[in-house]
């Protein structure tokens, strides 16, 4: 099973998605978020933000893609598509992970095993780093995932 991850960095503004990982839509492969990291590395303040993660049900949206990284070089690139810096959302659909946090911050989940954020192997379905609260502040995460 190889393992990637991709580092997403935008300036919050309260409604587009910073980071999301997309299923391929030629050659869909399921994966699995299993640590996810967020924080903001602005001159620190006293910010709310509210991270999450939401399913997405149309795409990616608009947004500069990302190569994800192989974890171990000898492993294939990618199928999962990556991207950063939206300028539009794909239709939002269930929220998966909410996360309060001061901007000071930074915050790590670590899935569980078993529990891991799935992403399936079907066309336009992704999942989406957002922080739906914040204000204009500069802000990166870094996703770990596998592809089964």
């Amino acid at each position: 099973m190889a393992r990637y991850s991709f580092e997403a960095n935008d300036t919050a503004d309260g409604t587009l998605a910073s980071g999301g990982l997309l299923a391929d839509a030629t050659t869909q492969r399921r994966c699995k978020i299993y640590d996810w990291m967020v924080g903001s590395e602005a001159t620190p303040g006293d910010t709310a933000l509210l991270w999450v993660i939401d399913r997405g049900t149309t795409g990616l949206g608009t947004s500069s893609a990302v190569t994800p990284s192989p974890l171990d070089l000898a492993d294939a690139v990618s199928i999962t598509d990556a991207g950063e810096n939206f300028s539009a959302n794909p239709t939002l659909g269930v929220r998966l992970i909410s996360v309060p946090l001061n901007q000071r911050a930074t915050f790590r989940w670590v899935a569980a095993p078993g529990s891991e954020l799935v992403l399936p192997a079907s066309a336009n379905a992704s999942l989406l780093t957002r922080t739906p609260t914040s204000t204009a502040i500069a802000i990166s995460s870094t996703t770990f995932y596998n592809e089964e």
